[in-house]
Formats: C-alpha cells, structure tokens, sequence
C-alpha cells in the first residue's frame, strides 16, 4: 500500500482490508510504503492496523505511487501481491473469492472499482467517466478474463490489482517511463498491459472496492491535471487505442489555443462545445437527467485541466530527451 498524505482515509481503508483478510483464508501482512507524507499516515495506519494484522512501514522520500509500489513489491515475501491504494475500501468477500479462484489457474486479477460518490458532483463525475470509458464493461458487469488483444476494451488499474510476486515484479523491473521522474510515470496502464502479454487479466464484480474520489473543486483540478501527464506516458505509445487522440490532441488544442487568443469567443465556444457533446454522450449512454447534468457542467472544467496536463507531459517528455 503505497500512501502519501492519505492519513484521513486510512482508518476505513485498513479495515475494510484487515475484514477482508480475516474472511480470505490468505495468510496476510501489510507493507506499507509512506512516500514522503507530511500528514503521519505511517503512525495513522499504524494506530488502524493495533496489531489485527502484520505490519512493515516503510518510509522513503517522496518519489511517487510507482517508486513507493516497487518497494513495496521488492519487500514483501508472499507468493501473492494484492496493490491497493490509500483510498480504496476492498469489499469483504472479495479476497476470499480469488482465494477460491487461484486453485483454477486464474491467478491475476484487476479490482472492479466503484466509485463512491457520496452524493458528490465531483465523485459522481469520475463514476461516469469510468463507466462511460469502459461502457461495454459496464453495461454489464461479469467475471470475464481479457488479454492483451482485448486489453482497451476493459477497465483496469493497479489501484487494487492482485498478481503473483515473481510475475508483478518481473513487470517493474521492465516497466519504463517516457518521463526522467518516476513521480510523473503512468504505472497502470504500461504495467498491466506488459503482464496481459503474458497471462489473461481477470475481472469480476466478485473481486471489488470502492474508490473514494477527490470532492472538492481544488483536488478534482489538481488531479484531473494529473491524469494529463500521466495519460501522454500511458497511452502515448502507438499499442494504446488512444495512441490516434492523443497525436490528434497537440496540433488541434494548439490551432484551437491560437484562435481563442485572437478572439476570445472561440474558446468560449470550444467550452460550450465540449459541455453539449458531453450530454450528448451521456443521453445517448440512457444516464439520468442529474447524471447528464454533471457531465455538461464538469466536462469543460475536466478538459482542460486535462489537456494543460498532457502539455506539461509534453514538456517534461521533450527535457528527459535532450541529450
């Protein structure tokens, strides 16, 4: 469990993970890696965990989720990892279900995550983007398998993601970012799709958690930002379905910035824009009329924080190229 900062939601996270164990038949510890918090997450969890399971705390500099994941990874000693995030409640039973699972050969697993939106226009927003990304998912949910042909039909993440050590880390260690920081590496989607090469990634309504998400303007636009940068590292590489839109995207928002200088309705029309093809989406996708709302209003606010994230990927692409 790689945390930074994440001490406010660790008590329901460690938890749900320590019920969860409890009913797994796995024979479980904990390590935790703090990646430079400032917030005492490591003592938090700590004070969460009173001995109801075992617990190696790490500390390190703040290096990002990835770094803090491999050390994590090199320092655990079971056969079987299970990456889950600070953020992230895994369901009670679905630990003892992939248990029951192993003996059948299916030994990799990406969580099915659920958005918890709490009634929040913001956590309601990244529930849809999910759900209309992986619609055919989705629309209905089911213990299915993908591999590596079909590995951008169907959602996926390490944000809760169970695999073999030996395997998971073999997936590290060839993991590269385009970016000279770690801080900055998409450590999903390259990852995942590495290991799908090799054995078919499964998922099942059965094996799920429940993501928090940020629910305030300030962290929906930090991390929306953030998605940008690490969308160009993931999806920039023509093995991606994206790989088209995301070449797309630089000549047509830099055309699309230009004009918007010279005459600033232009870029209030690219907003409207964006906002009616978002409801558009989410009529044609049959969303309630609150659900088609938030889209509209999000959807512009999304975008660019979005696409000023791609161009600082961008930028620090073309620095860790130089010579």
């Amino acid at each position: 469990m790689p945390v930074y900062n994440e001490a406010a939601q660790l008590p329901e996270t460690i938890d749900a993970l320590v019920s969860a164990v409890e009913r797994s038949g796995f024979d479980a510890e904990l390590v935790l890696v703090d990646d430079g918090s400032t917030d005492g997450s490591a003592g938090v969890a700590g004070r969460a965990v009173a001995g109801r399971l075992p617990l190696r705390a790490i500390s390190q500099a703040n290096r990002g989720r990835f770094d803090a994941r491999r050390t994590g990874v090199a320092a655990a000693e079971g056969e079987t990892v299970l990456l889950l995030d600070g953020r992230v409640r895994i369901r009670e039973d679905a630990l003892a279900y992939v248990h029951e699972q192993a003996g059948t050969g299916r030994r990799v697993w990406t969580g099915h995550v659920e958005v918890d939106t709490g009634g929040n226009v913001y956590g309601e927003f990244w529930k849809l983007l999910a759900e209309l990304a992986w619609a055919e998912y989705f629309a209905n949910p089911r213990d299915t398998s993908f591999g590596v042909r079909e590995f951008d039909r169907y959602p996926k993440g390490t944000t809760c993601f169970l695999a073999p050590r030996v395997l998971l880390a073999e997936a590290i260690e060839a993991f590269r970012s385009a970016y000279a920081d770690s801080r900055h590496a998409n450590d999903d989607t390259p990852l995942i799709r590495w290991i799908a090469e090799r054995e078919p990634i499964n998922v099942s309504p059965a094996f799920a958690c429940d993501y928090r998400p940020r629910t305030t303007l300030a962290p929906f636009l930090r991390h929306s930002f953030h998605r940008g940068v690490v969308f160009l590292d993931g999806h920039g590489r023509r093995e991606s379905r994206f790989f088209p839109a995301v070449a797309g995207f630089y000549p047509a928002s830099a055309i699309l910035a230009a004009a918007a200088m010279r005459k600033p309705v232009v870029g209030a029309y690219a907003l409207a824009a964006i906002s009616a093809g978002a409801a558009a989406v989410g009529v044609s996708q049959r969303r309630r009329a609150t659900e088609v709302a938030t889209l509209a209003l999000l959807a512009p606010v999304y975008a660019v924080a979005h696409g000023a994230g791609m161009w600082r990927g961008l930028t620090l692409l073309s620095r860790a190229r130089r010579p």
